[in-house]
């Protein structure tokens, strides 16, 4: 704690803002001592991302104060921010892959140094924070580890008294993930104070000395995460208590629904990965989770699944005994599979149309009949009904579905997207990042939806940065690396530390269930 001499780094009092339909702060106080990480906690759309952007320079408040130093202070924008002492790492990574690590970051410094002392005091704050990290290397050749260590570097090249960091570890390795962890520590040892945003509790447990919790705008609760469980956290943010993962063990493997085989696939551009010689099935009644580092070849693998991307061997990949690899994704719906990409909004819905209308995009060539007359027109009521559906089955908190896409919470929008091809009962189904981004509580109901779908007969491929997820919901676990997918491991021989070497590139051997 402060002391009377010593004012708290960061106060926020009554900070509210407002956007048409919505107050997504309301009253919010937070006090962040020198030398300390808080975390900041809530649901999607309790008003987090609001909140760090105001923080940051990004969004002016309403009303409210913001105290720098026991000072109260103005941030117009970011710039203003970090010459406060306020850094941020987005969740999202802001770099130019054809550019070095050394031009990447010169070009986000307000007030950059020559190239060669700017590379030099880079090495120099790598190493004293653990940071490996060669100012030389094109951002394209390196993994997702190496171009976060790039953002904190840039960042901390600022001197920022705090660190916002957005989601760090949700790209990262357990082992990566272990090595930021004692960066942050390193960090705190030093006076840094940092705001740690993340859904994954336990990490927030081991790492954050106190805990702010948002929920609907407003400050519910303050606590220490180390005197909590993930539990408790959890609801706190949600404010009831939640179940466990409804995950029983799988009945003997079903049949062959989705059948991948020798499957290659050449690089599409100079940053793209090649998919060398994959093998996969997924089978009736059972979850297939594939692991790996993001850029590891999931979204090409992805593309190909679906029929974004076709192959010139049509026998390379079969759907229920049907040869497929020579199949748009329309016609794969068609056969009983639906798909959820990792990128929500231009990829999964589209930003200004409604809900209605996102509601038909992936309906209007597989279940035309229901939703289009003979003559093309759309079925309005019957579509209004499905959109309906569609919210309430997934609790998608929105003002309607007449709501355009775009205007819902990443988290929502995660949940309408899902539930959407879960409304078609789909016998396979392929989704890439189910949970990226969503809090506990949406995550375990989409968890609980993929695993229900299993045990009535689908095959479920489920693509994920989320190792935890993974061992939460999988019957066996495949790992990516390098466009080669490892044999698959049943989820009880599966854990942290075997799957997170695979993740690495150690003994990585391409291979199937077959």
């Amino acid at each position: 704690m402060p002391s009377d001499t010593q004012p708290p780094l960061l106060e926020l009092e009554k900070l509210r803002k407002a956007f048409p339909g919505t107050l997504a702060n309301d009253d919010v106080d937070l006090v962040i001592n020198p030398g300390e990480i808080h975390a900041l906690l809530g649901e999607n759309g309790a008003g987090k991302s609001t909140l760090v952007k105001m923080i940051y320079g990004v969004l002016r408040p309403d009303a409210g104060a913001i105290r720098w130093h026991g000072e109260s202070v103005d941030l117009p924008n970011p710039r203003a921010a970090r010459r406060r002492g306020i850094g941020m790492v987005f969740q999202h990574f802001s770099l130019f892959e054809a550019l070095s690590a050394a031009e990447n970051i010169a070009l986000s410094l307000d007030d950059a140094p020559p190239m060669d002392t700017l590379t030099q005091r880079a090495r120099e704050l790598s190493e004293r924070y653990g940071l490996p990290l060669d100012p030389h290397a094109m951002v394209g050749d390196l993994s997702v580890g190496e171009r976060q260590r790039i953002e904190i570097v840039r960042c901390l090249l600022q001197e920022p008294e705090l660190l916002i960091l957005d989601e760090p570890t949700s790209v990262l390795t357990p082992q990566e993930a272990e090595q930021l962890f004692k960066t942050l520590e390193q960090l705190r040892a030093d006076g840094k104070s940092i705001l740690y945003i993340s859904h994954r509790l336990q990490e927030v447990q081991r790492l954050c000395d106190n805990a702010t919790v948002l929920r609907g705008g407003k400050v519910v609760g303050h606590c220490k995460p180390a005197e909590e469980s993930a539990a408790s956290l959890a609801t706190l943010m949600v404010g009831s208590e939640l179940p466990e993962v409804a995950h029983e063990e799988a009945l003997e493997s079903g049949a062959v629904l989705l059948d991948v085989r020798a499957l290659t696939r050449p690089a599409a551009t100079p940053f793209a990965v090649a998919l060398q010689d994959v093998y996969l099935q997924g089978r009736s009644g059972r979850i297939l989770g594939i692991a790996g580092v993001a850029g590891n070849g999931q979204g090409e693998l992805f593309e190909v699944l679906s029929g974004e991307v076709l192959t010139e061997q049509p026998l390379c990949i079969k759907m229920r005994n049907k040869a497929i690899g020579n199949l748009g994704i329309n016609e794969r719906r068609k056969l009983g599979a639906a798909f959820v990409p990792e990128e929500r909004l231009g990829h999964g819905a589209v930003p200004n149309m409604s809900l209605i209308d996102n509601a038909l995009l992936s309906r209007h060539r597989s279940d035309g009949g229901e939703l289009v007359g003979i003559t093309g027109r759309v079925k309005r009521g019957k579509l209004r009904k499905l959109a309906a559906r569609i919210v309430e089955s997934m609790d998608v908190r929105c003002s309607g579905t007449e709501q355009p896409a775009g205007a819902l919470s990443g988290g929502n929008l995660q949940k309408y997207i899902i539930a959407r091809e879960l409304d078609r009962k789909p016998k396979v189904l392929v989704v890439n990042q189910p949970t990226w981004g969503v809090d506990a509580g949406a995550a375990l109901r989409i968890r609980n939806a993929l695993v229900q779908l299993a045990r009535d007969g689908s095959a479920v491929v489920v693509i994920s940065q989320d190792l935890e997820e993974l061992l939460q919901i999988s019957d066996d676990v495949s790992v990516m690396h390098d466009g080669k997918l490892s044999f698959p491991m049943p989820v009880a021989e599966a854990n942290p530390e075997n799957i997170g070497l695979l993740m690495g590139g150690s003994e990585a051997n391409a291979g199937g269930n077959a």
